[in-house]
């Protein structure tokens, strides 16, 4: 399997909303922060590895626990991956903190929306 085929991209979208799934619902590591989200899964053509991408919303200390409550936790997430997806092989998970700090850009984006619609119905 090529790294860009459809099948590959079809597991990393599976593998990615399960995987936030069990982050957000069942692991129950006080070091994960509450607002934790996984902003992208690469699994590699032969299902061996795959590679997370975490963000937090908070400071880098939040993101540094967050990691290792994660990594502590890879092997429940990775028995909870097997459960729910039928692959041949169950990927052994690496997580890597996203340093693109998606979560405060989205909310920053949203602020200016609501900013800019404001705008436009006090001027209407």
């Amino acid at each position: 399997m090529r790294k860009n085929s459809i099948k590959n991209t079809r597991i990393n979208a599976e593998v990615h909303r399960e995987l936030a799934d069990i982050i957000r619902l069942e692991i129950k590591d006080p070091r994960i922060a509450q607002f934790t989200s996984v902003t992208a899964v690469e699994v590699a053509p032969d299902l061996k590895t795959m590679k997370a991408w975490i963000s937090v919303l908070g400071d880098e200390k939040a993101l540094d626990d967050t990691i290792k409550g994660l990594k502590s936790a890879e092997g429940f997430a990775r028995r909870e991956l097997a459960r729910r997806i039928n692959l041949r092989n169950t990927p052994e998970i690496t997580f890597i903190a996203d340093d693109s700090d998606s979560i405060a850009y989205g909310i920053e984006m949203t602020h200016k929306i609501d900013e800019v619609t404001e705008s436009q119905d006090e001027s209407v």
